[in-house]
């Protein structure tokens, strides 16, 4: 269908070395977006955005550090430069942080955190909004998590952050509802993605499937289908929402 086509449009994704921004990058670049593979692994954006060309699509690897507000700045201009025009982003790069009660928590880690989950996500729009404007509008999606209205455990700077990630979008869109750009955020339940397995074994991960009352935690191919889906003109009365992808988690 026309509308889920994304032929003559550039993308950024950050944090698309792997895991859901992966999946996010070459579901775009299979629907025809110019897709800016942004990661701070400049080998893993490579792979990605090699792909994605060998698919038939159309990628270019960036590297940038979401925590510098001019990295965000040059980023976009790549996508400008590369595709002619930004018309679409996707702001989901993000950590883990320390697993620490708030008692307890590192400043260092809770300053990294917010830097990069939510700082990040500010600094990315801060620059991709005025593109979107020079490019007659657009639509980004901000990755927010299901701990973005709920709260978990030794993760308070995660929480903190993912919810003001929620807050910032609900902000951005209200202000430029009128301006053609329309921003959302997705809330994913615990994904198979390298921060899980990087960080937990896999009792610990059998554990959080559990508390899904799927049964199962989710994929990062689930995430990307609803992502794309608030990227396109099929979503076109869709602006300021938080959307979950979670297997019922937040219902209980």
């Amino acid at each position: 269908m026309a509308d889920r086509d994304f032929t003559g449009k550039t993308a950024i994704v950050t944090g698309a070395g792997s895991g859901i921004g992966a999946a996010i990058a070459r579901e775009l670049g299979a629907r025809g977006a110019h897709v800016i593979v942004s990661d701070l692994d400049v080998a893993n954006a490579d792979q990605v955005a090699g792909e994605i060309v060998t698919e038939g699509g159309k990628a270019d690897a960036a590297v940038a550090d979401v925590s510098d507000a001019m990295a965000m700045q040059k980023l976009v201009q790549t996508a400008v430069d590369k595709g002619g025009a930004l018309h679409l982003a996707v702001n989901n790069a993000g950590i883990g942080g320390p697993s620490e009660k708030v008692g307890d928590y590192p400043t260092d880690g809770w300053r990294k955190v917010i830097d990069i989950n939510l700082n990040g996500v500010f600094y990315g729009m801060r620059h991709q909004i005025p593109a979107m404007l020079d490019a007659g509008g657009g639509a980004i999606v901000n990755i927010a998590s299901i701990l973005g209205s709920v709260g978990f455990r030794n993760a308070s700077a995660y929480v903190a952050a993912k919810h003001g990630v929620v807050g910032l979008t609900k902000a951005a869109a209200l202000e430029y509802a009128q301006e053609g750009i329309r921003v959302n955020s997705v809330g994913p339940g615990f994904i198979e993605t390298p921060l899980l397995s990087k960080n937990l074994d896999q009792d610990a991960i059998d554990g959080l499937s559990a508390l899904h009352p799927v049964g199962r935690i989710g994929t990062p191919e689930e995430v990307s289908a609803l992502t794309c889906f608030l990227l396109s003109d099929r979503a076109s009365f869709i602006t300021g929402s938080y959307h979950l992808v979670d297997g019922a988690y937040t219902t209980q």
